[in-house]
């Protein structure tokens, strides 16, 4: 059983690495995606000032991905020593932080998605 526990915990840890590393790339897409069509309006004679807040939810998802990866990593080593002790402890306020996070990014995400879909008409 003790085998088992711990690579469960690996599996645990590889999906909290894949989530991150999901997380950075949809972050760096969103900002070249403002940077491309930046360029495109640019090309078109229909020069933007900034990307707008595009680049910043970019780098604001990258930067989660970077520290979803980072909770993972001390996840993965906390519950390896809990499980060598003998005494496991389920995620607290880590798996609680994540959801809200996540829920709040999303609703800005779309909030902005309507805002500038209001200011092309």
């Amino acid at each position: 059983m003790r085998a088992r526990d711990h690579l469960a915990n690996e599996r645990t840890f590889l999906a909290w690495m894949r989530t991150g590393l999901a997380v950075v790339v949809f972050g760096f897409a969103i900002g070249r995606f403002a940077i491309a069509i930046r360029e495109f309006a640019q090309a078109q004679g229909h020069p933007l000032p900034t990307a707008g807040l595009s680049v910043w939810f970019g780098m604001v998802a990258i930067v989660t991905g970077i520290v979803l990866a980072f909770a993972g990593l001390i996840r993965y080593r906390r519950t390896r020593a809990q499980l060598e002790s003998g005494r496991f402890e389920p995620a607290g306020s880590v798996i609680d932080l994540v959801a809200i996070f996540t829920v709040v990014f999303g609703l800005a995400l779309a909030a902005y998605l309507v805002y500038t879909q209001q200011n092309l008409r």
